[in-house]
């Protein structure tokens, strides 16, 4: 007979059911197979703060880490940490140095240990593509023609047309005429010139010394595909290539998370030997849509496509990013206008599929937020008492101040809150090799509202449906009638019988063979 497993939120507790094989148990089955795993976002300036100036820091964090193991956390991607003048950081001035308001390389490093013995991996934001303005080599350069760091950075020649916009209509041009300089994304950030051999110098040092010297375990690649302009792919892709070599011989297993924020036919050469991983902006959108419209758009039939079309390219040796936001748009409790029920099946499906799920901070607790950016990377609400000491202040919590009943404290008091339902989703994920690991196909089962699609792993195959509505929903199983048992299910009441899942309002359920 096979194992069945129910999953339920009961007292912020998973409790299991098995039949006579015996028992499932997540302390003990968790998959560890880096770099797959469970991603954590920290914009640290908002994460936690240690000494109590309003700003979080690197020891803040590193008191936060057992928060983390407990959620399920396998790794964290921190938002730069690199000396900086701007409140986001991705304007570097020293590419070898910690922004002194969140700490000291010694902090960073303590970070690293107490993350590593929690078995959990460390990712850096590198923001290669430009610097500061503030940076010494620009202020050198933008200030004498001569200057040795002159040919760091790209400047207005006969025949460059100065009037050019970028992708969104942005100009690419600033500065005083006869100085002029090229930046994609504002005249704050002067891109770099990566024709000049000793800027790819700079870069693969200082990659080389946070992951070799300091012990870091990879990077989140800021603006992966503006190295060089849109019309020269392909002297991206040999720059990341060329970047991979040299990583890996530093650090043998360092992972690289690209950020090709572009359709995955563009992101797809990539990851011919250059970046291990990047982000799929498609199917965030597609994920939240589903949700937030009750309606499945066909999800695991273009994900198949995506996954084949990346497997074709790089001989099946890629990692899909998958995610519902970021520290770029909307919080995802906001473009689903707060409703509790489509944002716990946006996580569900978010979860249950293929590749590496990063989770924004604050997204397990439906923290809300929308553009300008300082609004979406607000302080992450802690405790019910919004004074208390490990609380950061630099920004106004404008859209996240009911810490009485959307805080992390009342939120695990709540075992129906957000943060128990993500928290049974991943430790679900983590203790299932075939939910971590495993390709997805599609399924015949079906059912107006339901999300559905098979996931295998060796000789484990596994059905996943999510109702994505309101009311319960009958799904005749059809060509999957063989899957009779439940292997999860996030409600108690679901059932088979007779070929047919019954699926309550706003669940999900997965069955086994």
């Amino acid at each position: 007979m096979t194992q069945m497993r129910l999953a339920l939120l009961a007292a912020g507790v998973l409790a299991f059911a098995a039949t006579a094989t015996g028992c499932f148990s997540p302390d003990k089955d968790v998959i560890k197979s880096p770099p797959n795993g469970v991603y954590y976002e920290i914009f640290v300036r908002s994460f936690a703060d240690s000494n109590g100036d309003g700003i979080g820091d690197l020891r803040g964090a590193t008191q936060k880490l057992d928060y983390l193991q407990e959620l399920g956390i396998d790794g964290i991607w921190l938002m730069p940490i690199n000396a900086s003048p701007s409140y986001h950081g991705y304007d570097v001035t020293d590419y070898k140095a910690i922004n002194p308001e969140y700490g000291t390389l010694d902090d960073l490093k303590s970070f690293l240990a107490e993350a590593h013995k929690r078995e959990i991996k460390v990712l850096m934001d590198f923001v290669v593509n430009h610097t500061s303005r503030e940076h010494p080599w620009f202020q050198d350069a933008v200030t004498n023609t001569n200057s040795p760091y002159r040919n760091y950075f790209l400047w207005e020649a006969p025949g460059v047309n100065l009037d050019a916009t970028g992708e969104w209509g942005q100009p690419l041009w600033h500065g005083t005429p006869g100085n002029r300089y090229h930046s994609v994304f504002w005249e704050g950030m002067p891109d770099l010139n990566f024709d000049n051999p000793a800027v790819r110098k700079e870069m693969i040092e200082a990659g080389q010394f946070w992951l070799r010297d300091v012990g870091l375990d990879g990077f989140r690649l800021d603006a992966a595909k503006h190295i060089y302009e849109a019309d020269h792919p392909e002297q991206n892709h040999a720059w990341w290539r060329e970047f991979r070599t040299a990583m890996v011989q530093a650090k043998p297993d360092a992972f690289l998370v690209g950020e090709v924020w572009d359709l995955p036919d563009v992101v797809a050469p990539y990851l011919k030997d250059g970046l291990h991983s990047a982000f799929n902006f498609d199917l965030s959108k597609t994920l939240v849509s589903a949700a937030q419209n009750e309606l499945d758009s066909d999800i695991a039939t273009s994900l198949v496509r995506v996954r084949e079309a990346y497997a074709a390219g790089t001989g099946n040796r890629y990692y899909d990013s998958i995610f519902l936001t970021n520290h770029d748009i909307d919080r995802v409790m906001s473009q689903l206008e707060g409703n509790v029920d489509h944002a716990k099946m946006a996580a569900s499906m978010l979860l249950t599929l293929p590749g590496n799920p990063f989770l924004y901070y604050g997204e397990e607790i439906g923290m809300e937020g929308h553009k300008p950016d300082e609004q979406i990377r607000e302080p992450f609400p802690w405790k019910k008492d919004p004074k208390a000491p490990e609380q950061t202040s630099w920004e106004p919590s404008t859209n996240n101040s009911d810490f009485a009943n959307k805080s992390l404290e009342a939120q695990m008091a709540d075992s129906s809150s957000l943060y128990n339902h993500y928290k049974t989703m991943i430790d679900v994920r983590r203790t299932s090799q075939t939910l971590t690991l495993g390709e997805i196909a599609v399924s015949s089962a079906s059912a107006s509202g339901v999300a559905a699609w098979k996931r295998t792993y060796e000789q484990e195959t596994l059905l996943v449906l999510h109702n994505l509505t309101g009311q319960p929903q009958p799904v005749k199983l059809a060509d999957d009638h063989a899957f009779e048992d439940v292997f999860f299910t996030s409600k108690e009441d679901a059932k088979v019988t007779d070929g047919v899942a019954y699926l309550p309002p706003y669940s999900t359920v997965i069955l086994e063979k």
